[in-house]
């Protein structure tokens, strides 16, 4: 009896050895999935204290998402809702600047994200827009560093959208080989400007004085002295002040203009697009429900109207200046074929298929 006992009590020892050995490799492997990545980590964190209307802990939470390594991992909606909700954040807290530049951010994804983000974000993107200044920033050469109040800003490759808190402003655009260029701007909240900034090259050294000869050279009369031009007094420094001024904005302004036709020619593509769609009229986005490619048919519409208008606008400036400063030159314009003027500049009558006009002559 004794013997039955001891031995199904070592039965059930071995049993139950068997057991844990079988189960103590499944608690120690690591759980199915290992941990999130930062990233989304983050961006849950930062729901969390947003929809508890922590602002600044959703503020700090979001832009931590975006710093993360693995940041470059988001999709585009990830990335627009972040920027979006970093937006709306900074709003709350009355940080109008962050916030325009933020919501401007997620608004240009707006494609991809769903229709009430679309509105809840362009809301706040306007609400801010009532309490900054926007400053648009053309810079020539495209390579030509642009600096605001001292802070980089990016290059003259493309026009700048920039937000500013009201007040003055400094704006700063250098490039080596070019002389540093600097414009003050004065702006209102919720007003809109533009500024251009084209440099000037560096003029060369002057050559090095020749060596005194060993002998001596056969005295000489005085020269006459030169005749003087249309640049040796104070007009002069006006004209070429006119000059590069025309020059500028007429340049500026081609800028935004060609920036506007190719936002119709999007505009055009995509209606075409919507076009073959048996359900598209042309008042769809109209209706009180809207197909979803409206708002963006809507954005570009309104980037197009406001190139086009300042565009518009350089070019007139640029053609009004020009004018005034070909009239300074009256005094001094030749209008005959067979003789030449009293000074460098002529005026040509000039007739093509096409055109009538006339032709200016000279040195500047």
């Amino acid at each position: 009896m004794t013997r039955l006992r001891l031995r199904s009590v070592l039965v059930r020892c071995c049993l139950l050895g068997a057991l844990l050995g079988a189960t103590a490799p499944s608690r120690a492997a690591p759980p199915p999935g290992g941990s999130p990545p930062a990233a989304a980590a983050l961006r849950q964190q930062a729901r969390i204290a947003f929809f508890g209307r922590r602002w600044a802990d959703a503020e700090a939470r979001f832009e931590a998402a975006l710093a993360a390594p693995d940041a470059a991992g988001m999709t585009e909606v990830q990335q627009a809702e972040v920027l979006g909700y970093l937006g709306l954040s900074e709003l709350e807290q009355g940080k109008h600047r962050e916030a325009a530049e933020h919501l401007g951010e997620s608004l240009d994804h707006d494609a991809v994200l769903k229709e009430p983000l679309v509105r809840r974000f362009k809301s706040g993107f306007n609400k801010a827009l009532e309490h900054v200044g926007r400053i648009y920033v053309a810079a020539a050469p495209p390579d030509a560093e642009v600096l605001l109040d001292g802070e980089p800003m990016g290059t003259g490759a493309t026009v700048l959208e920039l937000f500013v808190d009201p007040g003055m402003h400094t704006l700063l655009a250098r490039l080596s080989g070019y002389e540093e260029l600097s414009q003050r701007v004065e702006i209102a909240a919720g007003a809109t400007v533009g500024a251009t900034l084209t440099l000037s090259r560096v003029a060369p050294p002057p050559p090095p004085a020749p060596e005194p000869s060993a002998k001596k050279s056969a005295p000489v009369g005085p020269a006459a002295p030169p005749a003087p031009g249309p640049w040796a007094s104070w007009p002069g420094a006006l004209r070429i002040a006119g000059i590069a001024v025309t020059t500028a904005a007429v340049s500026s302004g081609a800028v935004f203009m060609l920036r506007a036709s190719a936002l119709d020619g999007d505009i055009d593509e995509r209606i075409e697009g919507l076009s073959r769609d048996p359900a598209w009229t042309s008042d769809a986005c109209s209706k009180a429900q809207q197909p979803s490619a409206c708002p963006e048919l809507h954005r570009l519409r309104v980037q197009r109207d406001r190139s086009g208008v300042l565009g518009a606008a350089l070019v007139a400036t640029g053609a009004v200046v020009g004018a005034a400063t070909v009239a300074s030159f009256v005094p001094h314009i030749s209008f005959d074929r067979s003789k030449p003027g009293t000074t460098a500049l002529r005026v040509l009558p000039v007739t093509t298929a096409h055109q009538i006009g006339v032709v200016a002559l000279g040195a500047w």
